[in-house]
């Protein structure tokens, strides 16, 4: 039976596009059908777009971004990776297609519920996006450039930027608008950040057993999971043995226990999360 490589898959052109395509839909219908009715803005370039386009109402919010957004495609195109360079590009263009086209105005009156479902909406978009091999454009690539040339974090700069950005932000839009709008960037940071945990997340087993040979045997043939002994030697018995340590998916936890404990009842496993696994059978790490 064949071996599913989930990372082919994930590595492909089709899947990167769709992900990119979902997420930029979901993230602009987020600001426009919650966020634009009530004049709030978002966080990043795009929050600058909209911040552009309540005052002046020159041009489109989506012509607004894309302009913000050249000279930092022309930096990722000096700095980055040509695939995060294109699959970035793409990805800011659904973004402003969409904001482009999306006009449903959701009809909430509350301020708070506005805010709320914006936040929530933008949040899941980003974290399908984050997912691919590209990103939204705007500070994502200006933060990543800085990072590998200044060593500067990247939450470090997109915090600055927003705390600059609200400052400015005060001085024309009335202090509950703003403060609305904290509220969402706020709930779509903490949705992203939970989103990526959660979809990140590993389990690392340890396992010891007098029969370990027999165990990781099962283990590559039956989960198609690679198996690592580590050698080790027992403080109270003296008895020395190989102990071994394998990564596998969430849902494949379940099979481990009956793989292990059908061959040896006695076998000792331990289980820990693990929030980032780059390497073969898993994610491959996102070049930028």
């Amino acid at each position: 039976m064949p071996h599913f490589d989930i990372r082919r898959i994930t590595m492909s052109i089709p899947w990167n596009i769709f992900l990119l395509t979902v997420g930029g839909i979901c993230f602009s219908f987020g600001l426009k059908a919650f966020a634009v009715p009530h004049e709030f803005i978002s966080g990043g370039l795009f929050g600058a777009a909209m911040l552009l386009y309540y005052e002046t109402n020159l041009l489109s919010l989506a012509i607004w971004y894309v302009l913000f957004n050249i000279p930092v495609l022309l930096l990722g195109w000096h700095f980055l990776s040509k695939r995060f360079f294109f699959y970035s590009l793409y990805g800011m263009l659904v973004t402003s297609l969409a904001a482009q086209l999306i006009t449903y105005h959701a009809p909430l009156e509350d301020s708070l519920l506005a805010a709320v479902a914006a936040g929530s909406i933008c949040g899941v978009g980003l974290a399908i996006m984050l997912r691919s091999l590209g990103s939204d454009g705007g500070l994502t690539i200006v933060s990543i450039v800085l990072h590998q040339k200044y060593n500067l974090k990247v939450g470090g700069f997109s915090f600055a930027f927003n705390l600059v950005l609200f400052l400015v932000a005060l001085t024309s839009m009335p202090l509950d608008k703003v403060l609305y709008s904290i509220v969402v960037v706020y709930i779509y940071s903490g949705i992203l950040d939970y989103s990526m945990n959660i979809v990140n997340q590993r389990k690392m087993a340890i396992i010891i057993s007098d029969i370990s040979e027999q165990i990781a045997e099962a283990i590559l043939e039956r989960l198609h999971r690679g198996v690592t002994y580590l050698y080790a030697k027992g403080a109270y018995t003296n008895q020395e043995r190989y102990v071994i340590m394998t990564i596998v998916q969430n849902y494949q936890l379940k099979r481990l226990e009956e793989i292990v404990y059908s061959i040896d009842p006695k076998a000792f496993l331990i289980i820990e999360n693990t929030y980032n696994v780059i390497g073969r059978g898993f994610a491959e790490r996102k070049r930028y």
